[in-house]
């Protein structure tokens, strides 16, 4: 149950005067005004000026006071209403706002920020491929980079318009006292400054294009398509802003031997029939560099589809610690031509139950690699 003495945050002894000056507080204090798409406001606004509907009035008020808020549940407490106007309860009560009892209030409705407006400037984008062995190392490169820098010379001067605040401030007298508005300013948007003079050469903005060599350092495991960004190193901004930023799109070279997924790498090692059924040692070059080798055990018996795992030999992480995985695939080379001995030898061999192949291959590791692929 509403209590309007509550509301207003005054006693039932108070004056007249008391209670205006509660309701006048409130009503500043909630008015939409100030408060912009807020509904709670909006309702202790209506609520504030229904309670002042009734004990501004002397005959409504002693009925308040004899019988409570049930004596006004129906149709007096007309400014709680969610379809009343903010203007219709300005209208009955505007006039308290103006009198001489408390002088006026200052308050401010700003549009915009009153800081100083600081432009950035454009950023750049530049492409780097990079090779797997780059890749797996991490790399620091030096690249030409074409920036916008501020003209040496160019003079800049307080905007007129503004006086450099790069705000514009309205005062205005309304019911709810002096109101005070600001915008930004339209003629320097807002900087605060304007190009006095501008060298030749330099563009309206007082900018010129130069040739700039710039290090670089890309972190190992950086993957396709990933952005690296340097913090102020795109183009400059002018009238004291901050530089833009440099952002790197990495393209990746495609490897001659090695095949990437994620953080693996895999390999493509093919044997000849003796090695794959006799067993054989190979030796790969890898990425850190072309003369470290891993070297790599084929047991004999070993059949087409085959995966032999290194853990730990693949990509480092960009995100995280650990490194991915190098995984070489066995695959069986057979010749499209033999001679004649070779030929006798086959033929020979041909229905040896060794050499017969399983019958059921269903869930055999080569169907299961096939499907991966």
């Amino acid at each position: 149950m509403k209590d309007y003495y509550d509301i207003l945050g005054v006693s039932k002894n108070s004056s007249l005067n008391d209670i205006k000056k509660a309701y006048r507080k409130l009503a500043i204090k909630y008015h939409p005004d100030k408060n912009p798409n807020n509904k709670i406001a909006e309702e202790k606004f209506k609520e504030a000026a229904e309670a002042y509907s009734v004990l501004s009035d002397s005959s409504k008020r002693e009925k308040y006071d004899q019988f409570g808020f049930s004596e006004f549940n129906n149709d007096n407490n007309y400014y709680s209403k969610t379809n009343i106007n903010v203007d219709d309860i300005f209208t009955n009560f505007g006039d308290i706002f103006n009198d001489e009892f408390e002088g006026f209030t200052e308050f401010n409705l700003n549009t915009n920020t009153k800081k100083k407006k600081k432009i950035k400037g454009n950023n750049l984008r530049i492409k780097i491929k990079l090779t797997l062995e780059e890749i797996y190392k991490g790399i620091e490169k030096k690249i030409k980079v074409k920036r916008m820098k501020v003209s040496p010379g160019i003079k800049y001067k307080n905007c007129p318009n503004c006086n450099g605040s790069g705000i514009i401030t309205n005062i205005s007298n309304t019911f709810l006292g002096k109101m005070q508005t600001t915008i930004q300013c339209t003629f320097c948007k807002g900087i605060g400054k304007i190009i006095n003079f501008i060298p030749k050469n330099a563009n309206y903005q007082g900018l010129v294009e130069k040739e700039e060599i710039i290090k670089i350092k890309i972190p190992s495991g950086v993957t396709e398509g990933i952005q690296l960004k340097i913090n102020g190193k795109g183009n400059e901004a002018p009238y004291g802003g901050n530089p833009g930023d440099l952002i790197i799109l990495i393209n990746e070279i495609k490897h001659k031997i090695f095949k990437r997924k994620g953080k693996n790498i895999y390999y493509n090692l093919y044997l000849s029939i003796p090695e794959a059924i006799l067993g054989t040692i190979k030796l790969v070059n890898y990425l850190e560099n072309n003369k470290k080798q891993i070297k790599i055990k084929i047991n004999s018996g070993t059949q087409s589809g085959k995966k032999i795992i290194f853990k730990g030999k693949g990509l480092p992480s960009i995100n995280s610690y650990g490194y991915g995985d190098f995984i070489v695939n066995i695959n069986i080379w057979i010749p499209k031509k033999i001679n004649y001995e070779q030929k006798k030898f086959f033929k020979k061999i041909k229905n040896d139950k060794n050499f017969l192949p399983i019958k059921n291959i269903k869930n055999s590791f080569y169907n299961k690699f096939k499907k991966y692929f």
